[in-house]
């Protein structure tokens, strides 16, 4: 519990990005997310498995046991039908292999790789969706595991300003926005992150209840 009689649950993650998308629906459950930056003692976590849920478990379990609090995790990324599922838990390492150019972020270089990829595929076969898959751990050893998706495909040219990762690239159909255009509201209401969350607090009242 934190100083206001909050649960103080942390998520296992340096990104700015993702503790705000799940800060503000949790705060609802009484819950306060907290992310790695308070922790400065635990150093990087190398993610060795070969699923999304294997890898949000070893971050999870990690976390959990070097604070003794709740600990959550979200391993999540692209699928995209046309590259065999790639860049999957790859994704944000995607493009370590290559070079960046000057002054170009991460993300925008995973991108530009991304788009190189995919030159020569039609918008047709272009489908793809992000997976996210959520997972809290308990200090007594209790474990929840989630997972969210939404569906769309990749445009040919990045697209709006808001979000991050490979938002600019992701073309939601049923909307006609790029996840770039939308707020963080609106996101929230539709993305694979959004998905996990809610089907994660949909199930965590009976998790806490050791049920």
């Amino acid at each position: 519990m934190n100083d206001n009689g909050k649960l103080r649950v942390v998520l296992a993650t340096h990104n700015a990005g993702k503790i705000r998308e799940l800060a503000d629906p949790m705060a609802d459950f009484g819950i306060e997310v907290v992310g790695l930056s308070l922790f400065p003692e635990i150093g990087e976590i190398e993610e060795t498995g070969t699923t999304f849920e294997e890898n949000a478990l070893i971050k999870a379990r990690a976390v959990c046991a070097a604070t003794g609090l709740v600990a959550v995790a979200d391993d999540s990324g692209l699928e995209v039908d046309a590259l065999d599922k790639g860049p999957g838990v790859y994704s944000a390492r995607y493009s370590n292999d290559w070079e960046s150019l000057p002054g170009e972020s991460v993300d925008k270089r995973n991108m530009r790789k991304l788009l190189f990829e995919l030159r020569d595929v039609p918008q047709a076969r272009r489908s793809c969706r992000f997976v996210s898959c959520m997972v809290a751990v308990h200090p007594d050893g209790r474990e929840l595991v989630v997972r969210g998706t939404w569906e769309g495909r990749i445009l040919e040219e990045p697209l709006g300003e808001n979000g991050f990762g490979y938002d600019p690239l992701f073309w939601d159909e049923s909307i006609r926005k790029s996840a770039a255009q939308l707020t963080r509201d609106e996101k929230n209401a539709r993305s694979h992150r959004g998905n996990a969350l809610r089907a994660l607090l949909a199930r965590w009242s009976d998790f806490m209840a050791g049920k």
